[in-house]
């Protein structure tokens, strides 16, 4: 067995054993409101960690990634729709890179 299919049978096992362990260890209903609170924002957190270093990084110049972060945090506090944010950051960037461009 090559020492890459090694890496990968350890990496599936740790994989499967954080969705196979607490199914396992669990068996009755979650009351505590911290942990279920704790649960709820997990998937939050696992997007943003995600998608914050790319609106950074995938512009060519960091400046229009950060305007478009704010402009989406600006959309998202006033409630609007997920599309509808993502559009507006998406100009904000165009925009942004244009007018660097042009300077």
């Amino acid at each position: 067995m090559s020492i890459n299919m090694k890496y990968i049978l350890i990496m599936f096992a740790v994989t499967q054993a954080t969705r196979i362990i607490p199914i396992l260890l669990v068996r009755k209903k979650i009351n505590n409101k911290y942990i279920i609170s704790f649960f709820y924002y997990v998937p939050y957190v696992t997007l943003s960690i995600m998608i914050f270093p790319a609106i950074i990084n995938a512009p060519e110049h960091s400046e229009a990634g950060v305007v478009a972060f704010i402009v989406g945090l600006i959309a998202s506090w006033y409630k609007d729709n997920m599309i509808l944010v993502s559009i507006l950051c998406c100009v904000a960037v165009f925009i942004t890179e244009f007018i660097i461009g042009v300077i």
